[in-house]
Parts: structure tokens; C-alpha cells; sequence
């Protein structure tokens, strides 16, 4: 097996460059952000719940929790963790060594490593609540009171770990409009993504606020990265 050197950029782009190929790697992110809204949002364990009040949890609704919607957020969510762990070691094995001076590359591979770490737990407590949930393959083995704890470890836990990708959307940012190495379009998104939850941040503390713009980031700046023109996937 032969290893190619990345050719360093610096820290700006030139001009007058000419890519080599295309690099399709960062496809894997745009499917890691498909996926992730999948098993986070559309497979959220209160889908399908009867009486519509998905807000009004009590107790005495417990036994309402989709276990079909939980296992498929497990399995989809479970995917979604192994991709954005690939995505974040093709990162470093194609972008890092070619910005060998940036820090905020360095933050990109770490975010998404974190946010992958952080939702193996979020989508895991899925799966559990899949099997001891009414209708589960080892219901009755907790109590009302023993699943309740897990619906309410599930009401954020598929959404909180997505804060990493918001840290590596900050990291793409200052690679794009600070040190030009990646499309100054794909920064403004970026800017975006981080700001908004951000900003809702200092208003209310609502953790899982990232789910909802972190997974279209990966979908629409690995698009990007993958058929654009940024210097670092060039």
C-alpha cells in the first residue's frame, strides 16, 4: 500500500491553482448529517405516540414511547456515529497535513470525533429504551418508574452530542474566512449554523438546540467540500 504526502496550502489559498481530481471523501460527511437527522428527528421515540401531546410526558405515559421508532433511531443512529468518526479521520489523513499550521483543522477532526463519542450514548439509551419499553423484547424487567428515567435520558441524549459539529463548524469558519483555505461561501453557512443556537443559548439553555442546524451543515459543507472549490480539497 502506498502513502501519498498532502501538498501543504500554507495558510491561504493561491491563486491560480489547477486541482489535480475531485475527492469524493466527503461524501461520507454529507451522509453522516442525512443520517443523523434520520435517527435523531425522524426517528425520535416519541413518534406515533397516541394523543398527539408529545410535550405533555408524564410518568403515566411512558408506555406510549415508540420502541419500533427507538430501535430504528438506535440503528440509524449507531450508523450515523460510524460515519462521523470516518469522516473525521479522512479529515485528518487528507486536510490536516496540507494546513499544517492551522489550529482550527485540528478543531474540525476533534468536534466531530467528540460529537461521535457524545451520541453513542444519546443513541444507545435509544436502543435501551427499544428493549424495555412496552411492547420491547425485556419489558417489565424495570418498573414504570425505571423506564421513565429512560425516556427522559432519551428526551435530549440523540440531540445534545451534535454540539461537537457545531465546535468543527466553527473550525471550518475561521478556515474560511480568516485563513482562505476553504470557500468563503462555506464559512457564511458556517457562521450561521454556530450563531443561531448560540444566540438561543443566552436567551434559554436548551440543550439539543444544535441537532437542528448541525446535520444540515454536514449535508450542505461536505456537499461543498467534495464538488467545490475549496484549496484544502483540491
Amino acid at each position: 500500500m502506498t502513502y501519498t504526502e498532502q501538498d501543504p496550502v500554507g495558510g491561504r489559498a493561491g491563486t491560480g491553482e489547477v486541482p489535480a481530481r475531485r475527492t469524493l471523501w466527503p461524501l461520507v460527511g454529507v451522509a453522516a448529517g442525512l443520517l443523523g437527522v434520520v435517527a435523531t428527528v425522524g426517528f425520535d421515540v416519541r413518534a406515533g405516540m397516541s394523543g398527539g401531546e408529545v410535550d405533555n410526558m408524564t410518568i403515566d405515559r411512558v408506555d406510549d414511547v415508540s420502541v419500533m421508532a427507538a430501535r430504528l433511531g438506535f440503528l440509524t443512529g449507531f450508523a450515523t456515529v460510524a460515519l462521523l468518526l470516518v469522516t473525521s479521520a479522512a479529515w485528518r489523513r487528507r486536510v490536516e497535513p496540507r494546513v499544517p499550521g492551522s489550529t482550527a483543522a485540528g478543531v474540525v477532526s476533534t468536534g466531530l470525533t467528540a460529537a461521535a463519542g457524545a451520541l453513542i450514548l444519546g443513541y444507545g439509551w435509544k436502543g435501551a429504551m427499544s428493549i424495555y419499553g412496552e411492547g420491547g423484547d425485556e419489558f417489565g424487567a424495570f418498573d414504570q418508574q425505571g423506564r421513565y428515567v429512560y425516556y427522559v435520558l432519551n428526551d435530549f441524549g440523540g440531540f445534545i452530542g451534535w454540539f461537537g459539529v457545531l465546535v468543527a463548524a466553527g473550525g471550518v469558519c475561521w478556515m474560511a474566512l480568516r485563513e482562505r483555505t476553504v470557500s468563503r461561501w462555506i464559512g457564511w453557512v458556517s457562521v450561521v449554523t454556530v450563531a443561531a443556537p448560540v444566540g438561543w443559548f443566552l436567551i434559554s439553555p436548551v440543550p439539543g438546540l444544535s441537532a437542528l442546524t448541525a446535520p444540515i451543515w454536514m449535508i450542505v459543507v461536505f456537499s461543498g467540500l467534495a464538488f467545490g472549490k475549496s484549496t484544502v480539497t483540491r
